[in-house]
């Protein structure tokens, strides 16, 4: 058994890759903090700011499986620093490149990177969570969390003050942490054995059910869905139909990631006590709602429905990645590089999807449209199994 089984989370292990989650993150929620600047100064239709976001999922999301692959046959922990690296220098381009093709590219690279950081982190993750998996999850994805919230708190500003180029400066946080990655890799490594033939021996002893993780994969999806079209919208929704300022918008986009944020240490905790499908459920139940009041008033009312949209739909990352790899028990790589790329990314083909009906049938109708989907999520989750397999070392 494991150090971190017998322990609890490794605090420090744990610290370090909640932080090169944060820091690879942040460059996916800038992207949705640049786009009212790139719609404006580079004359962005919707629906080409909409196929942005969806470059910046797809991009990671279709490779991050290939990357789960590599890690379950032999772990590549390099692939950690390298992944923050690329998705800071690729984001630092948007903002400098002369073309949308450029931009298009440029958005792409830092998917990539990404997708190369999330599989091998979410099995260390795994490995140094102990027993309340769904809680040491949290733990890690509130890291990506708060990366998505901090990106419009920090692109914002610089563009503000530098223009355009001002994304530049987002290189210089991911190299900072690239370099912390790199030096902590080894004692990483040191935790790690024990925890991997302990998985080893319980793929052995436990089925693989592909079945519920194709459910639950599209219940996430679903969310996905409702999540980018929120990421991609919001703040154009401020600035559109509100007549609030883009800077307005982006407070309310941060409002409703940081929010995401405090959702996941609180809904992992809760997944371990009540079970990870009564919360996914209830919070698929939860959505609908909410999105249609907010869709109903003012900016300020709007940021506080905002906030508790923002918790009910980002609180269950940590807990379906948790589910995945319950599911898939011997591919713990592949089950997080599905549930966090893959089925996230095909709920980013929606955000484009989303900007052709705002283009066509205004940004209030999209949002009627967004609070529709998680009725579909919600029915889903109730097919799912009462219980996925114990934790690891049990």
């Amino acid at each position: 058994m494991s150090a971190a089984s017998k322990k609890g989370v490794d605090r420090r292990a744990m610290g370090v890759l909640s932080a090169g989650h944060l820091f690879t993150d942040l460059n996916q929620g800038a992207v949705a903090a640049l786009l009212p600047f790139l719609i404006s100064e580079r004359g962005l239709s919707l629906a080409a700011a909409g196929a942005l976001v969806f470059a910046a999922t797809v991009s990671s999301s279709l490779v991050q499986p290939l990357f789960g692959i590599f890690s379950d046959r032999s772990p590549i922990p390099a692939l950690m620093p390298l992944g923050v690296l690329l998705a800071g220098v690729g984001m630092a381009l948007v903002g400098v490149a002369p073309s949308y093709p450029l931009i298009f590219a440029s958005v792409v690279l830092s998917g990539i990177g990404v997708a190369a950081f999330h599989p091998e982190a979410a099995r260390f993750a795994n490995y140094v969570s102990g027993a309340r998996r769904a809680r040491g999850m949290s733990f890690f994805s509130v890291g990506g969390n708060a990366g998505f919230a901090l990106g419009p708190i920090v692109a914002t500003p610089l563009v503000l003050v530098f223009g355009l180029p001002g994304a530049l400066f987002l290189a210089l946080p991911a190299a900072l942490m690239a370099g912390v990655m790199l030096v902590e890799t080894p004692r990483m490594l040191r935790l790690a054995p024990d925890a991997a033939e302990s998985r080893a021996r319980r793929a052995e002893d436990a089925p693989e059910r592909w079945g519920p993780f194709a459910v639950m994969v599209a219940v996430v999806a679903v969310r996905s869905f409702v999540y980018f079209g929120l990421v991609a919208f919001v703040a154009s929704y401020y600035e559109r139909v509100l007549g609030a300022s883009a800077a307005l918008g982006n407070v309310a986009l941060t409002v409703m990631l940081a929010s995401g944020a405090v959702g996941t240490l609180l809904m992992g905790p809760l997944a371990d006590r009540f079970g990870r499908k009564a919360v996914l459920a209830w919070s698929m139940l939860a959505l609908p709602p909410l999105v249609l009041a907010f869709a109903s008033v003012g900016p300020y009312a709007g940021m506080a429905l905002l906030a508790l949209v923002g918790a009910a739909t980002v609180g269950t990352f940590g807990v379906t990645v948790v589910m995945g790899q319950e599911y898939l028990p011997g591919r713990i790589g592949l089950a997080a590089g599905i549930t966090m790329g893959l089925s996230i990314g095909l709920g980013g083909i929606g955000a484009p999807l989303l900007g052709l009906l705002a283009d066509v049938g205004g940004l209030r109708t999209t949002m009627l449209a967004i609070a529709a989907l998680p009725v579909l999520g919600f029915v889903l989750a109730l097919t799912l199994p009462a219980k996925t397999a114990p934790p690891a070392g049990a």
